[in-house]
């Protein structure tokens, strides 16, 4: 598999060859040969059905409905909340103090952390990831959401599992040259 990537500078997602590809503006979008696609989840599963090993989705259907289970938590309920269109649209349309914002964003991050939380904590399946003892689709999605936590300064205290998931997956690295810092575009 030959890869490359793209820095886009800021808002580079809304010039005119970006929208060809993307019509919603947004990042990321993934281009393989002459197909492309937007949405993290959809390039996600894509490249993991192109390139199945290691497979981020167990061969059991009560696995792989509890893997995606964990992933759209994320994907649908924590991260909408911490998207920068949705924080500044807060501050800029709404006129939400950044106080009042940050407070409205840890509302929602220990309300679905909690039950993800939950989730975790009580299921057999939960091991060194959040889906038994190599990463899945879900761990793929929480580190994100754990940068992003810590970058608000949420209190994590509550979601030890959440955290020593993260830290797993940290050490890993895949995941540790993924982290944002460690971007080429990072400042």
């Amino acid at each position: 598999m030959r890869t490359s990537s793209s820095t886009l500078k800021i808002f580079d997602q809304r010039d005119d060859a970006y929208l060809a590809l993307n019509p919603q503006g947004l990042v990321p979008t993934l281009v393989d040969g002459n197909v492309h696609f937007s949405q993290s989840m959809a390039i996600i599963e894509y490249l993991d059905e192109r390139h199945p090993e290691p497979a981020l989705l167990p061969d059991d259907p009560t696995g792989r409905a509890h893997v995606r289970q964990l992933a759209q938590v994320v994907a649908c309920d924590i991260h909408p909340i911490n998207n920068l269109k949705v924080l500044n649209y807060l501050t800029q349309e709404l006129g939400v103090s950044d106080d009042d914002r940050l407070k409205w964003y840890r509302h929602w991050v220990h309300q679905s952390f909690h039950g993800l939380e939950g989730i975790v904590s009580t299921s057999p399946a939960t091991s060194k990831f959040c889906h038994g003892n190599q990463p899945t689709l879900a761990d793929l999605c929480l580190v994100p959401q754990l940068y992003n936590a810590r970058r608000f300064e949420v209190d994590l205290s509550a979601y030890p599992n959440l955290v020593r998931i993260d830290e797993t997956c940290r050490a890993i690295d895949a995941f540790a040259n993924a982290a944002p810092e460690r971007q080429p575009d990072a400042s």
